[in-house]
Protein backbone atom coordinates (compact mmCIF):
# COMPACT_ATOMS: atom_id res chain seq x y z
CA UNK A 1 0.00 0.00 0.00
CA UNK A 2 1.36 3.11 -1.38
CA UNK A 3 1.92 6.41 1.46
CA UNK A 4 -0.62 9.06 0.52
CA UNK A 5 1.32 11.43 1.09
CA UNK A 6 4.72 10.62 -0.92
CA UNK A 7 2.89 8.90 -3.34
CA UNK A 8 2.71 11.19 -6.58
CA UNK A 9 -1.02 11.85 -7.52
CA UNK A 10 -2.66 10.84 -10.59
CA UNK A 11 -5.57 12.73 -12.22
CA UNK A 12 -7.71 9.80 -10.66
CA UNK A 13 -6.66 10.81 -7.44
CA UNK A 14 -7.09 14.86 -7.39
CA UNK A 15 -10.20 16.08 -5.49
CA UNK A 16 -13.14 17.37 -8.06
CA UNK A 17 -14.10 20.79 -8.25
CA UNK A 18 -17.31 19.84 -6.27
CA UNK A 19 -15.86 18.43 -3.85
CA UNK A 20 -13.21 21.31 -2.91
CA UNK A 21 -16.58 23.81 -3.09
CA UNK A 22 -18.40 21.74 -0.55
CA UNK A 23 -15.13 21.43 1.51
CA UNK A 24 -14.80 25.54 1.59
CA UNK A 25 -18.69 26.05 1.93
CA UNK A 26 -18.54 23.29 5.14
CA UNK A 27 -15.67 25.49 6.17
CA UNK A 28 -16.80 28.83 6.38
CA UNK A 29 -20.21 28.05 7.34
CA UNK A 30 -20.12 28.52 10.92
CA UNK A 31 -19.05 32.02 10.03
CA UNK A 32 -21.58 33.27 7.88
CA UNK A 33 -24.18 31.73 10.44
CA UNK A 34 -22.48 33.94 13.23
CA UNK A 35 -21.86 36.84 10.94
CA UNK A 36 -26.03 36.70 9.84
CA UNK A 37 -27.28 36.41 13.69
CA UNK A 38 -24.62 39.67 15.05
CA UNK A 39 -25.60 41.33 11.83
CA UNK A 40 -29.12 41.13 12.61
CA UNK A 41 -28.40 42.02 16.39
CA UNK A 42 -26.53 45.18 14.93
CA UNK A 43 -29.36 46.06 12.78
CA UNK A 44 -32.00 45.83 15.32
CA UNK A 45 -29.71 47.45 17.98
CA UNK A 46 -29.16 50.38 15.45
CA UNK A 47 -33.34 50.43 15.03
CA UNK A 48 -33.23 50.56 19.14
CA UNK A 49 -31.41 53.61 19.25
CA UNK A 50 -32.52 55.53 16.49
CA UNK A 51 -35.96 55.01 18.07
CA UNK A 52 -34.38 56.15 21.95
CA UNK A 53 -32.92 59.43 20.01
CA UNK A 54 -36.60 59.97 18.78
CA UNK A 55 -38.03 59.41 21.65
CA UNK A 56 -35.75 61.80 23.49
CA UNK A 57 -36.48 64.44 20.99
CA UNK A 58 -39.65 64.05 21.54
CA UNK A 59 -40.21 63.52 25.41
CA UNK A 60 -37.17 65.64 27.11
CA UNK A 61 -36.55 68.53 24.11
CA UNK A 62 -39.64 68.81 22.59
CA UNK A 63 -42.24 68.50 25.57
CA UNK A 64 -39.97 69.07 27.91
CA UNK A 65 -38.97 72.54 26.58
CA UNK A 66 -42.51 73.47 24.98
CA UNK A 67 -44.63 72.64 28.04
CA UNK A 68 -42.31 72.00 30.96
CA UNK A 69 -43.80 68.60 30.86
CA UNK A 70 -41.79 65.22 29.90
CA UNK A 71 -44.08 62.09 30.00
CA UNK A 72 -42.43 61.82 33.74
CA UNK A 73 -43.10 65.58 35.19
CA UNK A 74 -46.41 65.42 34.02
CA UNK A 75 -47.26 62.17 35.82
CA UNK A 76 -45.52 63.55 38.68
CA UNK A 77 -47.58 66.83 38.21
CA UNK A 78 -44.26 68.81 38.14
CA UNK A 79 -43.18 71.50 35.57
CA UNK A 80 -39.24 72.69 34.22
CA UNK A 81 -39.15 76.51 33.89
CA UNK A 82 -36.93 79.44 33.56
CA UNK A 83 -35.76 80.39 37.26
CA UNK A 84 -36.17 83.92 36.02
CA UNK A 85 -39.66 83.93 33.85
CA UNK A 86 -41.55 81.09 35.36
CA UNK A 87 -41.88 79.87 31.14
CA UNK A 88 -41.04 76.70 29.69
CA UNK A 89 -37.44 77.33 28.49
CA UNK A 90 -37.79 76.21 24.69
CA UNK A 91 -36.66 73.11 23.26
CA UNK A 92 -32.78 74.20 22.84
CA UNK A 93 -32.15 75.00 26.36
CA UNK A 94 -33.94 72.01 27.38
CA UNK A 95 -31.60 70.18 25.21
CA UNK A 96 -28.71 72.57 27.11
CA UNK A 97 -29.66 71.44 30.33
CA UNK A 98 -29.77 67.70 29.42
CA UNK A 99 -25.91 68.39 28.25
CA UNK A 100 -25.34 70.28 31.07
CA UNK A 101 -26.34 66.95 33.39
CA UNK A 102 -22.73 65.76 32.06
CA UNK A 103 -21.91 68.24 35.15
CA UNK A 104 -24.05 66.57 37.43
CA UNK A 105 -22.23 63.12 36.48
CA UNK A 106 -19.18 63.71 36.55
CA UNK A 107 -18.19 64.76 40.05
CA UNK A 108 -19.61 61.54 40.83
CA UNK A 109 -23.00 61.88 40.66
CA UNK A 110 -23.28 64.29 43.12
CA UNK A 111 -24.60 67.36 41.27
CA UNK A 112 -28.15 64.91 40.65
CA UNK A 113 -27.71 64.89 44.60
CA UNK A 114 -27.56 68.75 45.24
CA UNK A 115 -31.67 69.09 45.13
CA UNK A 116 -31.29 67.30 48.48
CA UNK A 117 -30.00 70.32 50.09
CA UNK A 118 -29.98 73.62 47.69
CA UNK A 119 -32.50 75.86 48.69
CA UNK A 120 -34.33 75.94 45.41
CA UNK A 121 -33.92 72.11 45.14
CA UNK A 122 -32.04 72.59 42.03
CA UNK A 123 -29.04 70.35 40.52
CA UNK A 124 -26.14 71.91 39.01
CA UNK A 125 -27.26 71.82 35.76
CA UNK A 126 -30.56 73.72 36.48
CA UNK A 127 -28.01 76.36 38.09
CA UNK A 128 -26.16 76.46 34.84
CA UNK A 129 -28.84 76.50 32.66
CA UNK A 130 -31.11 78.85 35.45
CA UNK A 131 -34.58 76.55 35.78
CA UNK A 132 -36.34 75.20 38.62
CA UNK A 133 -38.63 72.18 39.04
CA UNK A 134 -41.95 73.59 40.59
CA UNK A 135 -45.66 71.92 41.09
CA UNK A 136 -47.75 72.12 38.08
Amino acid sequence: MADPYTAVPTVATYANWGQRVLAYLIDIAPIVILELIFFRIFVIYMIVLVASLGWTIYNRWYLGGTTGQSLGKRVLNIRLVSEETGQPIGMLMAFVRDICHIVDAIICYVGFLFPLWDAKRQTLADKIVRTVVIPA
